[in-house]
């Protein structure tokens, strides 16, 4: 075995790395139940194991390779067929057979029974649940199989598109580092919707840095430069945040974020037109996936806007036991709590115009921290919600410092290491 001083700084750390995701995973099997713990006890074994030849190992591929196995397949396949009724994929998968048959992926308010029969996703989260519909057996035609797919398929375009330089390789490294982290491994493995939704907004974020005024062009595994007169990098933003929108609310924070970035970097009508089309995205996905809501306003309020805040019968079972929740569940704390949230979102979006983000990075960081803060005041949140603001800022730091194929450092604002006249430096975060 090699030793220790001669082995890579960039092993040392992933095996370190490796057994820190061991201790979190082996404190999940311990304080929960359920599927969670089912991860715990899976992901620990594989986390220790990558952890172990990540140590003894020069490459990454089979510390990679073993902790993806116990963090994320073993437990998708041990998972496949227990889902719960309540439980996210079951509920995808009856979204969808209410739209096929109904028009609407929402129960009528009068058979909203238990907290069982709401969905609190938006209407295009439903076509994950459209392979179970069309009669693929088993795990391929579960929503949670789907999700899981299209996850990574989202983040390795995210890391091909964001990261200026790396080759092939590097690219399919970082999407399994990103896979393997406990941020995306454990709600891949249990099913469940975030996993989409942090794909699109990285890949989001991705796009909006390649689409900085005068970029210089990057070279990599992505194709050229895919944009022209009509299709720009930012309207790719623009599209993936608008997907999004219209799965779950829980992006839409991310809208004004990333049009407060472009306009601070080209300007209001470049951040107009990112904001239209990213809005007409979200409207025209959730018509299609919806066309009887209008019908149905009433069962479109209850499902997304009054059972996540808690003003329903039955109540949600995020209720993690977070400060917002504390207060809510404190005799007339509920209007107090969402009076807080209210006063939190208005500060967010004032900081907005008074200091914007002026690279994605930047963006990153500030949407991450507006996520943990409306999380920690919402009246009904759980923990697993931070896997948002934790991805973010992973994502942040993954892009912190990208380095061309010429060995030059490169800036998501396109401006060379040493900026020419005219070449805008400025605002939070490095540019």
């Amino acid at each position: 075995m090699p030793a220790t001083g001669s082995r890579p700084a960039h092993q040392r750390h992933l095996a370190w790395w490796l057994a820190v995701f061991t201790g979190y995973a082996v404190i999940v099997a311990v304080v929960t139940q359920g599927p969670s713990r089912t991860w715990g006890l899976w992901a620990a074994a594989g986390y220790a194991l990558a952890a172990l030849a990540a140590w003894r190992q020069r490459g990454s591929a089979l510390p990679l390779l073993t902790g993806a196995y116990g963090a994320v397949a073993a437990p998708v396949v041990w998972l496949a067929d227990r889902w719960q009724p309540g439980s996210e994929p079951a509920v995808v998968a009856r979204a969808a057979v209410l739209l096929v048959h109904h028009g609407s992926p929402y129960l009528p308010s009068a058979q909203l029974l238990s907290a069982q029969s709401y969905n609190p996703y938006l209407p295009a989260m439903s076509v994950f649940g459209f392979p179970s519909l069309a009669g693929l057996p088993g795990d391929l035609g579960s929503p949670a199989s789907w999700m899981a797919a299209v996850s990574l398929v989202l983040v390795t375009a995210a890391i091909a598109i964001g990261l200026p330089g790396p080759g092939g390789r590097t690219v399919l490294r970082y999407a399994a580092v990103a896979v393997v982290t406990p941020v995306l491994a454990f709600p891949i493995a249990l099913g469940e919707t975030d996993p989409p939704e942090i794909a699109l907004m990285c890949l989001a974020l991705a796009c909006a840095s390649r689409s900085a005024a005068g970029a210089a062009p990057r070279t990599g595994p992505w194709p050229g430069d895919v944009t022209s007169r009509w299709i720009t990098w930012n309207g790719l933003a623009a599209l993936a945040i608008g997907t999004a929108c219209a799965m779950k609310a829980i992006a839409w924070p991310a809208l004004p974020v990333l049009a407060a970035m472009i306009a601070a970097r080209e300007g209001p009508r470049a951040a107009a037109r990112f904001a239209g089309t990213a809005a007409a995205t979200a409207v025209v996905l959730t018509a299609a996936f919806a066309p009887a809501l209008l019908a149905q306003p009433g069962a479109f309020a209850d499902n997304i806007i009054a059972y996540p805040l808690g003003l329903t019968p039955h109540l949600t079972p995020a209720a993690s036991p977070l400060p917002g929740h504390l207060l809510a569940s404190t005799g007339p704390g509920r209007l107090a709590a969402l009076i807080l949230l209210a006063a939190a979102a208005a500060g967010v979006t004032a900081s907005l115009g008074l200091r914007p983000p002026r690279n994605a990075r930047a963006a990153a960081v500030r949407l991450a921290l507006a996520l943990a803060i409306l999380f920690t005041l919402a009246p009904n949140a759980r923990f697993g919600y931070f896997a948002y603001p934790a991805a973010l800022a992973g994502w942040a730091a993954l892009t912190a410092a990208p380095v061309r194929t010429d060995g030059r450092p490169a800036s998501d604002s396109g401006c060379p290491s040493q900026p020419a006249p005219g070449c805008g430096h400025g605002g939070e975060g490095p540019s």
